[in-house]
């Protein structure tokens, strides 16, 4: 037991304490320092990551606009408003689409359709921020009609 008990002193001889203030103190603005640099980097690197999401969705908006864009300067062709995915075939006595739109018209002609569904969707954008749906209906008579329904605002418009 005398052998550990030189060994020990012998240690604690070569080791500095702890105990001293100013090396305690240190130790604690190291360690103090040390989480600081960590949280920066986690922020820098969170902040980096946002940007990157920021820009990436930036150019799919871009995309976006230049694919409408494209489809306005295309050959007049009016996306259907109900699938949003087909063009519409407008004839004097109807309105038709892949996805199914059928709807008999009085002479409508496609400028008039797209005067009257721009004027729609203009009117709600300016007091609604939901995009509008659009659906076919039966009127009284038998007769079809496009509907512009915005569940958000509570509201729908007959658009022919």
């Amino acid at each position: 037991m005398e052998v550990e008990w030189r060994a020990l002193k012998s240690d604690s001889v070569l080791q500095p304490s702890l105990q001293k203030q100013g090396d305690l103190s240190q130790g604690l603005e190291d360690a103090k320092l040390a989480v600081w640099e960590e949280i920066q980097q986690e922020l820098m690197l969170q902040e980096q990551l946002t940007r990157e999401e920021y820009e990436q969705s930036l150019r799919f908006d871009e995309e976006c606009l230049n694919a409408m864009l494209d489809a306005l300067d295309g050959e007049g062709q009016i996306i259907c408003p109900v699938c949003r995915r087909n063009n519409l075939t407008v004839r004097s006595q109807f309105v038709t689409c892949l996805c199914g739109l059928c709807i008999v018209t009085q002479e409508m002609m496609e400028e008039r359709l797209r005067a009257l569904l721009e004027e729609g969707v203009t009117e709600h954008s300016q007091h609604g921020w939901v995009h509008p749906e659009f659906t076919v209906t039966d009127g009284a008579e038998g007769q079809s009609s496009l509907l512009m329904i915005c569940q958000a605002c509570d509201t729908w418009v007959v658009i022919f």
